[in-house]
């Protein structure tokens, strides 16, 4: 029987990325795979999280939280906290920080990898978090319900990201691949 960490493991190598930043990052994540607890907060130096990246039906407006202690724009998404199977902790993630009932997850592929440092906070020293983000479609017209992780919750039209963002560069990636999706989805139409 296959483990839900050799299954990711998998399918972190099988991903494939157009962005440098993101071959660089599966490298290091594939690295990280060798401790026994990379999926839990008590790995002090970096661990594994989970990301969703929720979009509308027309693929042009994205679900965004405040994040109240980061007080950042970002997606949906927190600790694996020994949860294996990434793609259920995102899943875990959207539910509790929206409130969201109706939404599918468009694809069991990986959307995006990410690196980024959280700083030192309570007694928490600065750390790694070895984000995988999955790709989600919502209906924005479904009440979202923010939690006590959040300041706010917003649909946000993909041009306007980038000022609430201050150009986040794995945030512009996920627009830029979004706005690929949405190009192929036209031309299909």
């Amino acid at each position: 029987m296959v483990s839900d960490r050799q299954r990711f493991r998998r399918s972190l190598q099988l991903y494939r990325s157009d962005f440098e930043a993101e071959l660089a990052f599966k490298k290091v994540m594939l690295s990280l795979l060798v401790y026994p607890n990379c999926f839990e907060r008590s790995l002090k130096h970096a661990h594994f999280t989970g990301s969703a990246w929720v979009v509308n039906y027309s693929f042009d407006k994205a679900l965004l939280t405040h994040h109240a202690q980061l007080d950042k724009w970002l997606q949906l998404g927190g600790h694996a906290d020994g949860l294996e199977d990434m793609c259920k902790v995102a899943t875990k993630e959207l539910q509790e920080e929206s409130g969201l009932k109706s939404f599918r997850l468009e694809t069991q592929e990986i959307f995006d990898l990410d690196i980024h440092t959280i700083p030192e906070r309570k007694g928490v020293p600065e750390h790694a978090h070895y984000d995988i983000r999955y790709l989600f479609v919502a209906d924005e017209q479904e009440k979202v319900l923010k939690n006590h992780e959040s300041k706010a919750l917003a649909w946000v039209p993909l041009p306007a990201i980038a000022g609430l963002c201050n150009g986040n560069d794995s945030i512009m990636r996920m627009i830029e691949k979004t706005n690929v999706l949405r190009s192929k989805m036209s031309a299909k139409v």
